[in-house]
């Protein structure tokens, strides 16, 4: 988690517990430590990373992960290739983007891992992730960025599900990529792009009823394509931290 977004959730009242992953400057990349781990309920998938350069990261996270006493599972198939930025997790199913980085194989180990819930795969179209454009605003809640390949992922998702997810569409792509939390178990707080970033999409963020909305700025992280989830791994459970 970096620093920015570990300011933000100190704003959220009551606090949200999170585990800080320490810092390892022989991985430039491991502050994305959303791709190296999918997390429902008690078990971890550890994923497989497309780069070659990022699969030490996964034996450096694996203390944190194992102190969080999670179930482990560990992707060992070298056919497979899987990262966290292309795994959307609804409440109710998966999505998975095929993307240069997630690929079927990868998307079929992660089905097999979390059996309870349905999991649809989302054919890629040149961004870096899915997640990056699109992310889970609250229950229920789809953020959407507006692209033409935005909507188009979002067209595709509404064919493969038989549920209705409510949605809200922004201008800005990189600005759909927020963080939904629910302090204390309760209420609804989204930590999201600051207007100094997407000034535009926070008009409509601003739209949303009973929302505790927290601005965070990521400028530095946009210049080396990084979004607001890639910095953290979400655990839905109490954590002792």
């Amino acid at each position: 988690m970096n620093n920015q977004l570990a300011l933000a959730l100190t704003f959220v009242k009551p606090a949200v517990p999170h585990q800080p992953v320490p810092a390892d400057d022989s991985f430039p990349d491991s502050v994305f430590v959303e791709d190296l781990a999918v997390v429902c309920g008690d078990t971890v998938l550890v994923t497989r990373p497309s780069a070659l350069s990022r699969r030490g990261e996964v034996s450096a996270i694996l203390p944190v992960l194992e102190e969080l006493k999670l179930r482990i599972v560990e992707m060992k198939d070298e056919t497979a290739m899987l990262e966290g930025g292309d795994v959307l997790f609804t409440g109710r199913e998966f999505f998975v983007g095929l993307s240069q980085r997630t690929n079927q194989r990868g998307a079929e180990i992660l089905a097999d891992t979390f059996k309870d819930f349905a999991v649809s795969t989302v054919p890629g179209n040149g961004s870096l992730h899915l997640k990056s454009f699109c992310s889970m605003g609250g229950p229920d809640l789809l953020v959407i960025g507006s692209s033409e390949h935005a909507q188009k992922a979002l067209r595709t998702m509404q064919q493969l599900t038989d549920h209705h997810y409510d949605k809200l569409t922004v201008p800005d792509d990189c600005a759909a990529n927020c963080l939904f939390v629910r302090p204390g178990g309760k209420g609804h707080a989204l930590v999201l792009r600051s207007a100094e970033d997407y000034p535009e999409s926070i008009k409509a963020f601003e739209k949303l009823k009973d929302y505790t909305l927290i601005p965070t700025s990521m400028s530095e992280l946009n210049k080396v394509n990084g979004m607001l989830t890639c910095c953290s791994i979400l655990v839905n459970r109490k954590l002792d931290v």
